[in-house]
């Protein structure tokens, strides 16, 4: 049994991960933008919001489902999408991840800048909903050549993240002399060296990069990629263009205002997405569960509403579920998990969340996730 499954939380996962990744590769997965502030209270403010009970309910029968993306879903979250993931575990990445997703079941999303081909994610996740991720992109063919290839091999949902026409300043990576593929130089060479396990998987694995646009401008560069080829003068017009051109469910990922939110849906998404991309954009951006409530009142009922952002526990989904999501998007979770211990790692953050939805629900006396609202949560003084 690898240690990876042996851990009792996800700060277990994410310590063997340090444990395990250079250190500019535990802090590109660990870090967020300028001061952090966005990244740590993404995690601290669910502390303020305080449970009560429903007591002497028969919770013989737990129903923890919920929609993604139309699909039905067995647990209130899925897996949101994350780029190059080979990164973090050069062998396999995103199919450790993907393979995780099917044995638990749950909706599957992939990175626009994914390291492996969507093809081969989709064959790795047969039986679970696929959802494919895209970014604002200077050329409208290759946005319609990439949406063809997911409908191909079996995605049935596409969403747009619109939060990123420029990186956020994450200052961690140039102190480290990070670059996506990592390079050894003066500043990397001992980083690398400290974790010898890591090192020998990256030297006998493929290069890192965007697998699905290897052939286009900025080579295998992650990073030369978004600066080539992502567009900053993208409107919602062109967002329309993107849902008509999909012509199945779509969502906007990104959303921090109701105005955005309704704005998202009269120009074709079914979902809305609230995000703050981990902490990795605008630094001391308000926390998506304070956001959450004028959001879903801003959209009608029919209009799915996810969230992310600080989920390290089951009760975190819990309670952005009860301020109004329908469903949560959890990405350092697995990813600590992936780099802990590849699909088992992985395997263990879904159960670990599992666990925790199911313990939850049972405290609170609410036997069906779609009966949990805000009326059982309080927000501290």
């Amino acid at each position: 049994m690898s240690k990876a499954s042996k851990a009792i939380n996800i700060n277990d996962l994410r310590t063997l991960a340090k444990r395990r990744l250079p250190r500019m590769v535990f802090d590109y997965i660990d870090g967020g933008s300028e001061d952090e502030l966005t990244l740590g209270r993404s995690v601290a403010r669910y502390a303020d919001y305080e449970w009560q009970w429903n007591s002497l309910v028969n919770i013989s029968a737990l129903d923890t489902s919920t929609t993604v993306f139309g699909q039905k879903n067995p647990l209130p979250f899925f897996i949101s999408p994350t780029a190059a993931s080979r990164l973090f575990h050069p062998k396999e990445g995103e199919f450790a991840v993907a393979r995780a997703a099917q044995k638990a079941g749950i909706a599957y999303s992939a990175s626009t800048l994914a390291s492996q081909t969507l093809e081969d994610i989709a064959a790795t996740a047969p039986d679970v909903p696929k959802i494919i991720q895209i970014y604002v992109w200077k050329d409208r063919g290759i946005v319609k050549e990439f949406m063809a290839r997911a409908k191909a091999c079996g995605f049935v949902g596409c969403v747009l993240t619109v939060d990123t026409a420029v990186a956020g300043f994450r200052e961690r990576d140039p102190r480290n002399g990070f670059s996506v593929p990592p390079k050894i130089n003066a500043k990397t060479a001992t980083q690398a060296l400290a974790k010898p396990g890591y090192l020998m998987d990256m030297l006998f694995s493929s290069k890192i990069g965007p697998a699905n646009f290897a052939s286009q401008a900025g080579g295998g560069d992650v990073m030369g990629t978004i600066n080539n080829l992502f567009d900053r003068t993208m409107t919602w017009k062109d967002a329309e263009w993107m849902a008509n051109e999909w012509g199945g469910p779509f969502a906007v990922k990104g959303i921090a205002t109701a105005a955005d939110a309704r704005r998202a849906v009269d120009h074709g998404a079914a979902a809305v997405w609230i995000s703050n991309h981990g902490g990795r954009q605008i630094d001391t951006s308000v926390p998506v569960i304070d956001l959450l409530p004028e959001i879903r009142a801003a959209v009608d009922a029919k209009t799915e509403v996810i969230a992310d952002g600080g989920v390290r526990r089951g009760s975190h989904a819990l309670k952005l579920i009860a301020r109004g999501a329908t469903s949560v998007a959890i990405g350092r979770a697995y990813l600590y998990g992936l780099a802990a211990g590849g699909e088992a790692g992985v395997a263990r953050a879904i159960q670990i969340l599992k666990e925790d939805v199911e313990r939850g629900l049972a405290l609170l006396g609410v036997p069906r996730l779609a009966d949990l609202d805000d009326t059982l949560l309080r927000k501290s003084a």
